[in-house]
């Protein structure tokens, strides 16, 4: 316990007391996100999907205004073998040889579709489910967004580890290069074993320096998947402090199985696609509308302005029914049972491998939890290492390769805790997510 206190003192150096958290983080990015903003459009855009589908129990208004021009040309007729005139019809002669007939139609009428093989019943609930597949994509996303959000920030946390390790590695070395060149100002050591200290010091602050590019980087990527800029700073894992417990993979599987929405998603999809059969099945059923139109007919461009003018009100029951078309019923019908059946396999396929998935992490968990005292062991052997050696080699027992490789053991210790550490919480949150516990 006191090793692990000093490592996670280690890691957990600089941190602020007051700084910016997971949860914060996931918060910032469901907010600012451009992917998640594009999928409540879809969200929206199948909302008005649903509206279209409800029209169809509404009646249809249509209104038309319609002006004819006619040029009736005709060769001019004789009668009595000489040049004389034609009757136009309208009281009056016309001496040219065609006659011009203007007329205009106003047209209105009110549809009402009384039976369609409920067509119209069928596509509003395939239209709702498809409303709630998006609903769930958009729960999907939301997850997959925090997931990546906790993985990056892990991964500062890593990197920012990985850096204070090399710090720590530096700081050994220069002081055994210091001593080692206080021991070359009296004569116990020559410049050549001085040489091998400084060629692994040299070495580790290239160490250190690339360290510090990659949690530099690793900081920009985070606030990448965030949606801003982040200074390390701000940053206070604390949520690295405590080491998860075990996990139940049975009662995990069960969690997964009721709450994927991938797997919601299916089963909506499947449900959707058997309510599109059945709207599709409507073309093999009567269709019945109810018509009432009124129509008014003038012999000018513009009604009203005529000498003659008529109006009709009508009242219509129209049963019809298609008894052919070329096949393409039925084919619609084949299409949305083989899309059903279609959805059914993808379905197995998917949980089958969310399992496995599953199984898999809770694997690697383990593996990942049993491995962090093996490293905190490991850790307190190499310091006890490191400090027998260093004793043994003031005294002139142990030669300057043999403190130099007790360095390197005690590093390596260090970077493999940190690597266990990081095995752990990535599975963790991994885990969360194939259960949708964010």
């Amino acid at each position: 316990m006191k090793v692990l206190n000093l490592v996670v003192g280690i890691l957990l150096a600089a941190s602020p007391a007051f700084g910016i958290g997971l949860e914060e983080l996931q918060d910032k990015a469901l907010e600012k996100r451009e992917i998640l903003k594009r999928y409540i459009v879809n969200l929206e855009k199948s909302e008005k999907d649903s509206v279209l589908a409800r029209a169809g129990y509404y009646p249809s208004v249509d209104v038309s205004y319609q002006m004819n021009k006619i040029d009736d040309k005709s060769p001019s007729l004789e009668l009595g073998g000489g040049g004389g005139s034609l009757d136009s019809g309208f009281g009056g002669s016309v001496d040219s040889s065609f006659s011009a007939t203007d007329s205009s139609i106003f047209y209105s009428a009110v549809t009402w579709n009384l039976f369609n093989g409920f067509k119209d019943r069928y596509s509003i609930e395939s239209a709702e489910l498809l409303t709630e597949v998006e609903e769930l994509q958009l729960d999907g996303l939301t997850q997959d967004i925090q997931l990546n959000v906790a993985l990056q920030y892990l991964n500062v946390y890593e990197r920012r580890a990985n850096l204070e390790v090399a710090r720590k590695n530096y700081e050994t070395l220069q002081k055994i290069y210091q001593d080692g060149k206080n021991r070359l100002d009296v004569g116990l050591i020559d410049r050549n074993e001085l040489l091998k200290f400084k060629v692994d010091l040299d070495d580790t602050l290239i160490q250190v320096e690339a360290a510090k590019g990659g949690l530099e980087k690793s900081v920009i990527l985070l606030g990448r998947v965030v949606g801003e800029d982040l200074r390390l700073a701000l940053l206070d894992f604390e949520e690295f402090e405590n080491i998860p417990g075990g996990k139940d993979l049975e009662g995990n599987m069960a969690l997964m199985l009721a709450r994927r929405s991938e797997l919601q998603v299916f089963d909506k999809l499947i449900e959707a696609s058997m309510y599109q059969r059945q709207a599709d099945q409507s073309g093999y059923y009567p269709k019945v509308d109810l018509v009432g139109s009124y129509s008014y007919f003038d012999d000018d461009l513009i009604g009203g302005r005529g000498n003659v003018g008529s109006e009709e009100l009508r009242a219509q029951l129209v049963l019809s029914m298609n008894l052919y078309r070329g096949g393409a019923t039925q084919a619609r019908v084949a299409k949305a049972r083989l899309e059903t059946q279609g959805l059914h396999y993808d379905m197995k396929e998917r949980k089958d491998t969310l399992k496995t998935e599953l199984q898999n992490l809770h694997i690697d968990y383990s593996v990942s939890l049993r491995n962090i005292e093996v490293a905190l062991v490991s850790i307190e052997q190499a310091e006890e290492n490191l400090r027998i050696t260093r004793l043994k080699y003031n005294e002139g027992l142990q030669r300057e390769s043999d403190l130099l490789d007790a360095v390197a053991n005690l590093s390596r210790a260090q970077y493999n805790y940190v690597a266990v550490l990081q095995n752990v919480f990535s599975n963790h949150f991994k885990i969360l997510r194939m259960v949708e516990a964010f």
